[in-house]
């Protein structure tokens, strides 16, 4: 569904944009943070949670969800390992032992972060507008087969992108993944064939 002129068009904007979040996080939490290099992949619905578990490598995660719309309509999952808050909730000025809803709370607020800063810089590139409904937790501690379910999924393929972020100096880290569905794809790429008459 993507040429592979509008693939490394993707990458290069998805780097970008991924970049961009990198350094809103590192101001944010005032510490270095390194990024993977975005992985894409054209997936079958039922093929998303095995890519996930792989990339993750994780028995068990944390979910948010936020659902992004405009010119280009999606939703973006950020995933956290077991030990996702005990560093964060310490670099953004809590108290060690904090409850479970405030830890929730602090997902959701860098869940907010990344996925604006990442999308928003993806969406500058390409030229389109874009907004986003809040975030949501989609689920907490729970096993990637569970928190995907693809049996009511109406599209016959997805747009996976992919990026891990981490703390240099701190064990915490997280993936940030944006799906959108084959409608959805044919619109995008149309976008990146607008960038790439650009250059």
């Amino acid at each position: 569904m993507l040429t592979t002129d509008q693939k490394d068009a993707l990458q290069e904007i998805a780097n970008i944009g991924m970049g961009q979040a990198g350094e809103v996080i590192a101001r944010v939490l005032n510490e270095f943070v390194t990024l993977s290099i975005p992985r894409i992949l054209l997936l079958q619905p039922n093929l998303i949670a095995p890519a996930l578990q792989r990339m993750v490598n994780s028995d068990s995660v944390s979910a948010v969800r936020q659902a992004f719309h405009g010119h280009i309509r999606g939703e973006a999952l950020v995933l956290f390992g077991l030990q996702h808050c005990a560093d964060l909730a310490d670099l953004m000025g809590y108290e060690k032992d904090i409850d479970h809803a405030t830890e929730m709370e602090i997902l959701l607020d860098i869940s907010n972060i990344l996925v604006g800063a990442c999308l928003g810089g993806i969406a500058k590139q390409i030229k389109v507008d874009i907004g986003f409904s809040a975030p949501s937790l989609l689920g907490d501690r729970m096993s990637l087969k569970d928190l995907i379910k693809t049996g009511d999924v109406a599209w016959h393929q997805a747009l996976l992108i992919e990026v891990n972020f981490q703390l240099e100096k701190r064990s915490f880290a997280c993936h940030l993944i944006i799906l959108m569905p084959e409608h959805e794809i044919k619109l995008f790429a149309a976008a990146l064939d607008r960038f790439l008459e650009n250059f």
